[in-house]
């Protein structure tokens, strides 16, 4: 069974067993005890990602007792790592409570010690392909690499991932992150090896550096960060960035320019985010708090109206929860229909292919 299927078959079994249970609403005593700590500190959560603006103005409106402080809007998993990492001793602002990150980073933030357990009320229908069994690191929800274009310098839009090296698309194709760091940028690379027929992992990853340089040595490749900003000035008229990325983008720069959001042909990836609460959370009960906004009715959705599949969707439509319009906004189902959901070892091999050869093989410092 495919790993996709495998991800459907879990969250429609746990439908049949909990979806005629209520959820309860945070405990009196867990939401007290969060006012009293009134803060919860986030990292690398940008406004326009997974809809992230509206989720965190939702919890504020929730609990206005407690201030959320954000942390580096831009930073990738790795420096969130680094941001418990570095602040194990440091009770201060600069500490983060949460996590939000690739999913190879759950397991490897558990082995460190960097992360402590918590289920959450809704536990049950977040499939278990995707969550630690002692509840350290959870997946939030999903999406697939695509490509997002401006359409006023693209006059031809890229369909597949070898249209990428045509000489048309010189000094145009960039990543959403630094591979050597961004868990978005590193599968970027996965998909670009995956669309090169190489077998996902190890093999995928050292076929996607193959590729990029090839592409650098073309002078297709651009050495910047892509997100809307920089595609919408030409820096980056093609950004290669999760889809709810590009479709959040997108709708904010509201066809000025003109853009499309297009799902490669082949070497379809689908990517798994986690969360977690840090092992020295200046905050715990407000880290718990927000899990629970997180992964109410209401969180789900709210990552939904950002483009993202949240990891109880199949249960939530099983149950009539989710509105046929926020169903309607995503791509159309056939795009996910050859989505590849590569496995941790998979996602771990290509991490280390990656982050250790980037500089040795493609040789483009990424910024």
């Amino acid at each position: 069974m495919s790993y996709t299927k495998r991800l459907l078959t879990l969250s429609t079994a746990m439908v049949v067993a909990s979806s005629s249970l209520a959820f309860a609403d945070p405990s009196a005593e867990l939401v007290e005890a969060a006012k009293k700590e009134g803060m919860l500190t986030t990292v690398a959560l940008p406004h326009d990602w997974c809809g992230y603006g509206d989720v965190i103005a939702a919890f504020k409106a929730k609990y206005p007792e407690i201030q959320v402080n954000e942390l580096n809007p831009d930073a990738g998993s790795a420096d969130e790592i680094e941001a418990i990492k570095a602040n194990k001793d440091n009770k201060g602002p600069q500490s983060p409570d949460v996590i939000d990150v690739g999913l190879a980073f759950g397991p490897q933030a558990k082995a460190e010690g960097l992360i402590q357990p918590y289920k959450v009320s809704t536990w049950d229908e977040i499939p278990d392909a995707v969550k630690d069994s002692e509840g350290y690191w959870y997946g939030d929800y999903y999406g697939v690499m695509s490509f997002f274009v401006n359409k006023d310098l693209v006059a031809n839009s890229p369909k597949d991932w070898a249209d990428l090296l045509k000489p048309e698309y010189s000094g145009q194709v960039a990543l959403a992150g630094d591979p050597r760091a961004s868990n978005q940028a590193i599968l970027g690379v996965l998909a670009a090896g995956l669309g090169k027929d190489a077998k996902a992992g190890k093999e995928a990853g050292e076929a996607g550096l193959a590729y990029f340089a090839e592409m650098n040595k073309a002078g297709n490749f651009v050495p910047v960060i892509g997100k809307s900003g920089t595609l919408a000035q030409g820096s980056t008229p093609i950004v290669i960035a999760w889809d709810y990325n590009a479709l959040s983008w997108a709708k904010t720069l509201n066809g000025n320019p003109p853009t499309e959001v297009i799902v490669p042909e082949k070497g379809v990836l689908a990517g798994v985010y986690v969360q977690a609460i840090s092992a020295y959370a200046p905050h715990p009960n407000a880290a718990k708090l927000w899990m629970e906004h997180l992964y109410s009715d209401d969180g789900q959705l709210g990552w939904l109206k950002g483009y993202c599949h949240p990891v109880r969707f199949n249960a939530m439509v099983k149950a009539g929860k989710v509105p046929q319009d926020l169903i309607d906004a995503l791509p159309p189902a056939a795009s996910y229909e050859k989505a590849y959901f590569p496995t941790l070892d998979e996602v771990n091999a290509n991490q280390e292919a990656v982050t250790g050869a980037w500089d040795s093989v493609v040789g483009a410092n990424v910024q």
